[in-house]
Order: structure tokens, then sequence, then C-alpha cells
């Protein structure tokens, strides 16, 4: 008997909240396509072609780079035009316009490093044979931290003719207190080595 008593007045506040919506949907028709749409190409809704890095042959500095340290300015144009030259570019004569333009940036970074050793020790009585083994065993780490210079090396290569940077590198070496002429070729190396990008 409760249980109509309760369904009616559920029902009866159902069928009075029915009512119209006051929410329409409505929009605004889309403006008309220009007369020009449907016969120009949108080349920026397409993805840029691959640049073929086989047609650039030659290339000059866009600004010589200067020399940092141990490193002379003449060192530092002839490593870096070496390792240019192994990787298929050469350098452009004096009054022949070049393919590429190329920007060097060298400097030299303090690095810290750590390095982690662990030195332990054992002192007590053991048996072999009965492996008894009485003792106390402590270990201690031992954390060294020191500081190195590194020589960075950025490369940047630009279209000679749009002025766009085709290509970035970024190379870096150690041991460069020790062995200055060494640590800019590695650091050449490291740089063009993903030149020219498959």
């Amino acid at each position: 008997m409760q249980r109509p008593m309760l369904v009616l007045p559920l029902c009866l506040g159902l069928c009075a909240c029915q009512s119209e919506n006051p929410y329409r949907a409505e929009s605004v028709p889309l403006p008309p396509a220009p007369a020009q749409a449907d016969h120009t190409l949108d080349l920026s809704a397409y993805p840029p072609a691959p640049l073929d890095f086989a047609r650039y042959r030659t290339w000059s500095w866009l600004a010589p780079p200067t020399g940092t340290g141990e490193l002379s300015a003449e060192q530092v144009l002839q490593i870096l035009g070496s390792g240019l030259e192994q990787r298929g570019l050469r350098q452009a004569r004096p009054g022949q316009a070049a393919d590429l333009q190329a920007r060097a940036e060298l400097r030299v970074e303090q690095r810290l490093y750590q390095s982690y050793d662990d030195y332990g020790g054992w002192y007590g009585y053991g048996h072999h044979h009965w492996h008894d083994h009485y003792g106390l065993y402590g270990q201690v780490p031992v954390v060294r931290t020191y500081r190195r210079p590194v020589l960075v090396l950025r490369l940047d290569l630009i279209d000679a003719g749009s002025g766009q940077q085709v290509w970035s590198g970024v190379g870096e070496a150690g041991g460069y207190a020790d062995r200055s002429t060494e640590a800019l070729r590695q650091a050449t190396r490291n740089a063009l080595e993903r030149f020219p990008p498959n």
C-alpha cells in the first residue's frame, strides 16, 4: 500500500518537470569561398619537401670564427675547413658565390664530474671447512668531484640563396687544457657526425 503512494508523487513530479526547452540550436552559415580558392594551391597545408643536400657543393664563412684560449684564429679556420671538406663541401674561391654560408661558435665550459669509489675492509676470524666466519666488515663510499674544461662547438650552415638555416650541429670534446687542437678536431667530428642528414 505504501509503494503506490510513493510512486504517485514521483510520477506527478516528473510530469510537472516536462516543459519546452528554451534553448534552440542555431548557427550562422559559413561565408562563401573566395573566387580564386579552387585555382590556388595552398602550400602551407603540406609539409615542405625534404632538402637535397647533394646540391650543396661549396661554402664560405658568414663571419669567420675567432680563436679561443690556446687556439688561434688560423688554427680554428683550418680545422673547421678540413672537417667540412671531409663531408664533401669545398670552400668557395675568393670572388666565387658559395652554395652555403657557415657560422661557427666556440666556447670553453667548465664541467663538474664525479667519481664514486667504495672502500671496505674485513677483520675477524674464519674457518674454511666449517664455514664459521666471525668478524666485522665495513664499507665507506668516497665521492670525488673535479672540474674539467670542455670545448663546445656549434656549427650552422645557411643556404646562401634563401638565407635560411638548413642544418645545425653541436660537438663537444674534453681534454681541452692539454691538447687544444686535438679537442677542436674531435669537437668538429662530433658536430659534423650527422651531416648530411639522411
